[in-house]
Order: C-alpha cells, then sequence, then structure tokens
C-alpha cells in the first residue's frame, strides 16, 4: 500500500487560487521570520516553464530559500506520491535548521497529501491492469460500477484510465474503492493553513492582468522552444492554446483569451476545493491589499510563527 502520514506540525501552508498573490506573501512573510519557501504547484515544478506557470522571478529567490521550483524535466510526469516523497524531506530539513517551512500554491491534491497524508492505496498491478485492457471501455465501467456503485461520486467513468486504477483498487482491496477514499477525505487533522481570498471580479482582473504580463515576458518564445513534454506537464495552462497559436489555428488575440478563461476556471475550481477543506484561516484581500497587510494578518492569526519552530520532530508531524 502506498501513503504517508500527514505534515501538521511545524509547518505553515499558503493556499489560494491562481493570481491571488501568494508568491508575494509568502516572499514577504519569509522574509519578516525566517521562512524558507516550498512550493506546491504542480506546474512550477517544471523547468522550462517559468513565464507560464507564472514563477517567482531569480531575483525573488536569491532574497530567501525557494525549494522544488522548476526542479523536474518537462518530460517528466508526476503525481501527489510522488510530490510528497519529495517535499517531506524537504520540509524536514528546514525544520531541522530552526526556519519556519511555508508551503505554497494551489495544487489542492499536492497540498492535502501533506496536510492529510496519502490514501492508503495499493501500487499498481501489470497483470491486474494487463487483463483489464483486454475488455471494452464499457464493460470496464460496468465491472467498476457492479464493483463500487457509489463510484461516479468521486471518479469520471469517461475517463478510463481513472476507470481502470479505480477497478485496480477494488480487485486488489476487496472493497469499493469509494469507500477507501471518503475513510482518508473524512480525517480532519489541525494544521496551520491560510487561504487567500479576493472578490471574484478583483481575481479575474488580476488574472486577466497577468496573461497579458505573460506574454509582453515571453511566453510565444517559452512555448515554442518546448520539445516533448509529460501528459503531467502540457496540462499546464497556456501551452495548448500558444501551440495553437503558434500552428496558425488562432489568433493571439484568441489564444490569450483562452487562457484568461481557462485560467479564471480553474481559479474557481481552486475555490472550491480550498473552501471545503477544513484547517485553512481565511485572509480577505481587497483590490489594494498590499502583501505586508495580508503578512500582518497572517502573524496575528499564528502568533507562534515570530518564534523558530520546534526542533527534532518526526517527520510524519513536522
Amino acid at each position: 500500500m502506498s501513503g504517508s502520514g500527514p505534515v501538521t506540525g511545524s509547518v505553515l501552508y499558503l493556499v489560494g487560487p491562481t493570481a491571488s498573490g501568494k508568491s508575494a506573501v509568502a516572499l514577504e512573510l519569509a522574509q519578516r521570520i525566517g521562512g524558507e519557501l516550498v512550493n506546491a504547484d504542480a506546474f512550477q515544478l517544471y523547468a522550462g516553464l517559468p513565464v507560464c506557470t507564472a514563477q517567482p522571478s531569480a531575483e525573488e529567490q536569491a532574497l530567501v530559500p525557494h525549494h522544488l521550483y522548476g526542479c523536474l524535466s518537462v518530460e517528466s510526469s508526476y503525481d501527489a506520491q510522488a510530490y510528497s516523497d519529495r517535499a517531506v524531506p524537504v520540509i524536514a530539513e528546514i525544520v531541522a535548521r530552526g526556519r519556519w517551512p511555508i508551503v505554497v500554491g494551489g495544487s489542492g491534491l499536492y497540498i492535502k497529501a501533506l496536510t492529510h497524508g496519502l490514501a492508503p492505496l495499493p501500487k499498481g498491478d501489470p497483470a491486474i491492469r494487463e487483463r483489464l485492457t483486454t475488455m471494452t471501455s464499457a464493460e470496464r465501467v460496468a465491472e467498476l460500477l457492479r464493483l463500487d456503485p457509489q463510484a461516479p461520486e468521486n471518479v469520471a467513468l469517461a475517463n478510463d484510465r481513472y476507470v481502470i486504477r479505480a477497478l485496480e483498487i477494488c480487485l486488489l482491496t476487496g472493497r469499493p474503492q469509494s469507500e477507501l477514499r471518503r475513510e482518508w477525505a473524512s480525517h480532519e487533522p489541525v494544521f496551520r493553513g491560510v487561504l487567500l481570498q479576493r472578490e471574484r471580479e478583483d481575481l479575474y482582473q488580476r488574472i486577466n492582468t497577468r496573461v497579458l504580463s505573460m506574454v509582453k515576458l515571453g511566453l510565444i518564445d517559452e512555448v515554442q522552444a518546448l520539445g516533448e513534454m509529460s501528459m503531467t506537464a502540457e496540462k499546464a495552462i497556456g501551452v495548448g492554446d500558444m501551440r495553437a497559436f503558434l500552428r496558425g489555428e488562432a489568433t493571439l488575440e484568441e489564444a490569450v483569451s483562452a487562457i484568461q478563461q481557462a485560467s479564471r476556471r480553474y481559479a474557481k475550481r481552486q475555490l472550491t476545493w480550498f473552501k471545503r477543506e477544513r484547517g485553512f484561516q481565511t485572509v480577505c484581500l481587497e483590490p489594494d491589499s498590499t502583501a505586508t497587510f495580508a503578512v500582518e494578518r497572517i502573524l496575528e492569526l499564528f502568533p507562534c510563527l515570530q518564534s523558530p519552530p520546534p526542533p527534532s520532530v518526526p517527520s510524519s508531524s513536522i
């Protein structure tokens, strides 16, 4: 079975939708408390996409230690398990140095892999997968619904890869995979978490402006320089639409508009995810709110951040 325990002690989780201002707030907070930043954005992990994924600039990264930014080849596939395996030791090392790890990002599942630990689900079984691939898609869906009638609640039945994985879990554990996932999701660990939130109109304006800025910063050249990409990396917002522009299938204006729309939809999904997760304290920001305002509010919520974190603790409760 794969999985790992939650990382809930000497850590601050700073989350929010895209363009909400997380990076700026995290940077100023780290400077104030002697913290170090740990990326929890699935796409900022990739090298070669600094503009497309709005990674902190080299100048910003020089101000405080940044971890897990631009550390993967775009040809690499990644998931929450791989992220947790890499992030937990980094967080432990930061705590051991007497500094606060500030985990910042908007990838809900990656964050939850740390705050809740990973669901104790079995690893893939090649023999079972080979047998499942001999079935038709309709047969696989029917078999999944037979073994797990509640599967539609958490499995996109139109996605064959998800159906195969769900079936695999059912067959390996002898239990409905939806039941296993519900048990995991029902855990409510206590952790220090902050959700940055803005009014929708303000957030959408920031998103639209940022996409225009990305084009000026070299988004077109960045995407044009990309070679082969993993299925994970190519899902980064902007890659597909900008490639369509480069192929002559869309105007630049159409590509920019599509990226803005996709970013707004993504922000909505992110907010839905984080509002559903218990444990995050909300910090509401106005259009004129500064990073300093947000930092002061965070320090009011968690005054312990102004002292070094407790040393020498187990990795499962860092």
